[in-house]
């Protein structure tokens, strides 16, 4: 599904229901909107990860401004501020009066952003292995500095740098990244699920030479103030778990939890735990 929003069309898809039978009453699910990472990923691994979250809320699946299966935009506006007002575009396109919200890595910058801008939108806030500010770039190369392989070293000076020059280096990235970004990864479950996602390397670009070298929410943190969930990974290297715990302690009553065998992609280093985690604190927010 498209959505005419802000000069462009956003893809959602939406999966679970919204109103539930229980008993002899209809009980409302509240709405989850789940935002992607990168910049320029899609939204297609939370279709393998987190989809079974149906069970506890109406998914909305959301693929940022020219991201994925959204239509091409205009370059400058591939912005942080400009994913933050789209989330709250579509929002009012579907007629809801609040949301809840799940960011995860650039989609918790996002999250963030949109709970600061919008407060009297947002219902609940699961924040997923992300970062309040430009400051995990620091951190980001000092680690892979230290206990990258010289190919990862090599690859990730694209990042840096935001120098991507075709497809086939995001893949090789990666693919040579992906033990870092994964304490469970799997080369052969990698090759399968590739050609489901669609990647914009020049957002991907446009961020880490821009916006992300900059962007600071931390002193705005304390004026969030809706339930909050704060998940890290005690091995992320990209977003490392200090970052949560300054998030959770920022963020007012915010809970955290450090998952102890998870890189950066804690919903596929510990499935069971992720999925237990986000029910649980959107089941105790909705009574």
């Amino acid at each position: 599904m498209h959505a005419r929003i802000n000069g462009t069309e956003i893809y959602f898809d939406v999966d679970g229901m919204g109103l539930v039978p229980e008993g002899d009453q209809i009980v409302e699910r509240p709405v989850l909107f789940l935002l992607h990472g990168g910049p320029g990923s899609d939204h297609s691994s939370f279709k393998s990860n987190s989809a079974a979250l149906r069970d506890t809320a109406q998914l909305v699946f959301v693929d940022h401004r020219g991201s994925g299966r959204s239509a091409p935009a205009d370059p400058e506006t591939y912005t942080l501020d400009q994913n933050i007002d789209d989330v709250d575009a579509l929002r009012e396109h579907l007629g809801l009066e609040r949301i809840s919200v799940l960011g995860s890595s650039y989609g918790g910058m996002v999250a963030q952003g949109y709970a600061i801008r919008y407060p009297e939108r947002v219902a609940n806030l699961i924040l997923v292995a992300t970062t309040p500010s430009y400051r995990f770039l620091e951190d980001a190369q000092r680690i892979v500095s230290e206990r990258g392989t010289p190919d990862q070293q090599r690859v990730c000076e694209w990042l840096w740098e935001g120098k991507f020059e075709s497809q086939q280096q995001v893949y090789e990235y990666y693919k040579a990244m992906g033990p870092m970004y994964s304490t469970r990864f799997d080369p052969e479950k990698m090759e399968k699920g590739w050609p489901r996602s669609i990647r914009n390397f020049e957002q991907l670009n446009l961020g880490f030479s821009t916006f992300l070298r900059e962007f600071d929410w931390t002193g705005q943190l304390p004026s969030i103030s809706c339930p909050t969930l704060v998940l890290g990974g005690a091995h992320d290297w990209i977003c490392p778990p200090q970052h949560s715990e300054l998030i959770a302690e920022k963020i007012p009553r915010a809970h955290l939890k450090i998952f102890a065998d998870s890189s950066h992609s804690i919903a596929d280093d510990e499935p069971e735990a992720y999925l237990a985690a986000i029910r649980g604190f959107l089941t105790y927010c909705s009574k």
